[in-house]
């Protein structure tokens, strides 16, 4: 079964992504897959999948922007920051704890600012992921790191639970998030759930159960061919990357390679032939994607091919 393109899988709470990853190969029968966007194994929602050429093009899709729900507990602290790990710190949850305390505390995260990334993560060290190092029982203290939140909602408060809503960018740890503000509370904290809602332009309500996903790996026909109806095509995915119809020479061109003369543009924003513009979208007549490329003075250099 020929599969390229992009896989939105609504992850389960409990396995890694990397055990997505191996499920989806099962399935789609290809070791052509990656994912972008750790989700941690209590986490669920939206992990977008890259198949077969798909992945030589995950790095180019607009991921960067993240919507979350998470629901934070207060009066415990773990080493991984969530229900998952192990007790460090126990603190009384304060009894003047409402819903307007809680926001006015929430809204001074609001905005750019340095955060410390969970012990417990993928970030690496060394070539090792720190989650590895922290198992291990060795001293992990990742650097702090710039952050956006572009915005907090909190929803609910009862029980010292509190229910959140957010919206932040690239490189932020919701993880992190509840413990910063379980300790700006003047208590301790740590997160009992948490959904990725949507990554980039992509929504959890658009993804594949992952229950489809561990028919498909078992074998069943009719999931695996659910599963290859639900990618997404690169030329859609990719719809934000500039791209260019070359002639058939100009094809011949980039599936070798070679340098791209600008004369074999036949169609297309004259943008994107702006020096320095990458990635490119090159495109046969047909609409079939040939290869991400660059822009350079001389004409166009293939940064990616695909396959035909």
């Amino acid at each position: 079964m020929s599969a390229h393109g992009f896989l939105l899988v609504d992850k389960a709470s409990g396995p890694t992504s990397h055990d997505v990853v191996a499920r989806a190969r099962r399935a789609l029968a290809t070791r052509e897959v990656g994912h972008a966007g750790t989700l941690d194994p209590l986490a669920t929602g939206v992990l977008v999948l890259g198949v077969g050429e798909g992945l030589k093009a995950l790095r180019y899709l607009t991921l960067d922007d993240k919507r979350y729900e998470a629901t934070l507990q207060l009066g415990v602290e773990t080493d991984t920051l969530d229900s998952a790990g192990r007790p460090v710190a126990h603190a009384p949850v304060p009894l003047e704890l409402d819903l307007a305390a809680v926001e006015r505390v929430a809204a001074e995260f609001v905005g750019e600012r340095d955060q410390t990334p969970p012990a417990f993560s993928a970030l690496k060290s060394e070539g090792v992921p720190h989650h590895v190092r922290a198992r291990r029982g060795e001293v992990v203290d990742p650097p702090p790191r710039r952050v956006v939140l572009h915005a907090l909602d909190v929803r609910a408060v009862a029980n010292g639970a509190i229910e959140l809503a957010l919206h932040c960018g690239t490189g932020f740890y919701v993880r992190s998030l509840g413990r910063d503000l379980a300790r700006a509370l003047g208590s301790v904290g740590h997160l009992t759930a948490l959904r990725r809602t949507q990554s980039g332009a992509y929504p959890a309500s658009e993804a594949v159960a992952q229950s489809v996903l561990e028919a498909g790996a078992r074998g069943d026909t009719g999931a695996r061919a659910q599963l290859v109806a639900a990618l997404l095509p690169i030329r859609r995915a990719l719809s934000h990357v500039p791209g260019l119809t070359l002639d058939d020479a100009g094809v011949a061109h980039a599936r070798h390679g070679r340098p791209i003369p600008p004369q074999h543009v036949v169609a297309g924003s004259a943008d994107a032939l702006t020096p320095g513009t990458e990635p490119v979208l090159l495109l046969a007549a047909d609409g079939t994607p040939v290869a991400l490329a660059r822009a350079e003075a001389d004409g166009l250099r293939v940064v990616r091919g695909f396959r035909s």
